[in-house]
């Protein structure tokens, strides 16, 4: 009995064994069946295609065209992004397959029994319904049904452009890279108008050979420190206009997001392939919002239109700050000592009462004028001359105690002489004029440098 149950056990085993030996034959039956490819499995000019539409995640996008251009299904106020379209289309001119799986019976083992994309296409005569799948990572590439029995392996995955939502479809403003400008306006707060002027050297605005803009003042032009004038437009051309409210702004809308009335408008004129162009930008924040002193960006809700278009963006509250700071005294210079060191021929110097001529004869070599000429090391003077920057700007009057006196004489027959006077402020701040001029606050560390310069050569 025990040697007929152990029959009984053995032939069930080989029974299991026969079993899977044909299933895995059967596998390998279909194995066979999988050719490498290499070619193209679908050609499809993009200018025939008349209309588009895929499935993805729980959301449907369809497009139409209409002579020539892309309209959203549901709205044809939306401005579809030609471009995008175009792009998404252009994929499917040669798709190529690197492998080609036939007489596919169980499409759920490449996860085309339920795809994770279904793109929909017409074209004058014919439709097109493709499907994507999973995907395969040992290969790196995408299951993709044509609906014509086989199943396709491409490198080239579609889903790299079929993932994208109605957001990603918009045509967003943008804004330009300004290479050559002629002119700025600021309409705000602090309104005004900018200018550029190329350098000259009997120019009567500035002394400096790096400025180009100069803020309009009558008559007169009053320089603009260019590395801030230009990190300024960089931030300008960095904005990120993605995140749009409404595509449709009317008066209402623009009430709601504070742009019947902005904050501020920059409107920069510029040349882009010889043609003159214009850009504005209006910014503001939400209305509702009361500013505070020292405020977390985090804090502001802020919103940026460009002009004559019906987009309305939400922007950072950085981007905000930033672009906010577009006052004169933001994009002025904060040093004091502008020119060309190498133009400097002299110093007339004030110091606790005392007077002293220095001679300069080349960078660094500095000449104390007397009875008799010596020359002295004059590095640290030119140091702490170039290193006088100011931390904030003020036009209120001097009335402390002079701390020094130094006029600069320079080879320039637009500006001979640059005269700088610190006063003391407080503990911590001087007082600087320029020519006779209240110019601002700057840290009298930086004023007792200068001093110890000077004093180093003279006593």
């Amino acid at each position: 009995m025990k040697r007929a149950k152990k029959l009984y056990g053995l032939l069930g085993i080989l029974a299991v064994i026969c079993i899977a030996t044909f299933l895995v034959m059967g596998y390998q039956e279909k194995q066979e069946k999988i050719q490498e490819s290499g070619q193209t499995v679908l050609e499809l000019d993009p200018d025939q295609v008349q209309a588009i539409s895929w499935e993805y995640e729980g959301q449907t996008l369809s497009f139409r065209k209409e002579e020539d251009t892309w309209k959203y299904e549901d709205d044809d106020a939306f401005p579809v992004n030609q471009e995008e379209i175009a792009r998404m289309l252009e994929r499917f001119r040669e798709l190529g397959a690197a492998f080609i799986i036939e007489d596919v019976t169980d499409y759920g083992q490449y996860g085309l029994d339920e795809p994770i994309c279904t793109i929909k296409m017409e074209t004058g005569d014919q439709n097109y319904e493709i499907t994507l799948g999973d995907y395969s990572t040992m290969d790196s590439q995408r299951y993709l049904s044509l609906g014509d029995g086989n199943v396709y392996l491409v490198a080239d995955d579609p889903l790299e452009d079929f993932d994208a939502v109605l957001s990603e479809m918009i045509q967003n403003d943008e804004v330009p890279d300004f290479e050559e400008v002629s002119a700025i306006s600021f309409q705000g707060e602090d309104s005004y108008q900018v200018t550029y002027q190329e350098y000259t050297e009997d120019s009567p605005y500035t002394v400096c050979e790096d400025d180009v803009y100069f803020k309009e003042d009558g008559e007169n032009l009053l320089p603009l420190d260019t590395t801030r004038v230009e990190s300024y437009l960089s931030s300008m051309t960095a904005l990120d206009l993605t995140q749009y409210e409404t595509y449709t702004a009317g008066e209402e809308d623009l009430a709601q997001y504070g742009l019947d009335a902005p904050q501020l408008t920059v409107q920069v004129s510029y040349t882009q392939e010889d043609q003159e162009e214009t850009f504005t930008l209006n910014l503001s924040r939400d209305p509702e919002q009361e500013p505070q002193e020292d405020e977390d960006p985090e804090s502001i809700t802020a919103y940026a239109q460009v002009e004559g278009s019906a987009l309305v963006y939400k922007i950072t509250g950085e981007e905000y700050q930033t672009l906010m700071k577009a006052g004169y005294d933001d994009l002025r210079h904060t040093r004091l000592f502008t020119a060309d060191t190498e133009k400097i021929t002299g110093f007339e110097i004030t110091l606790d009462g005392e007077s002293y001529t220095l001679t300069a004869k080349g960078e660094g070599n500095i000449f104390l004028t007397g009875e008799e000429e010596e020359e002295l090391e004059g590095n640290d003077l030119i140091t702490a001359l170039t290193a006088l920057n100011l931390d904030s700007f003020t036009d209120q009057t001097a009335d402390g105690q002079e701390e020094i006196r130094i006029k600069v004489l320079l080879d320039s027959e637009a500006h001979p002489s640059m005269e700088i006077v610190l006063y003391r402020y407080d503990g911590e701040n001087c007082l600087a004029q320029v020519d006779g001029q209240t110019i601002g606050l700057l840290p009298r560390s930086q004023a007792v440098d200068l001093i110890e310069a000077v004093n180093a050569l003279v006593l």
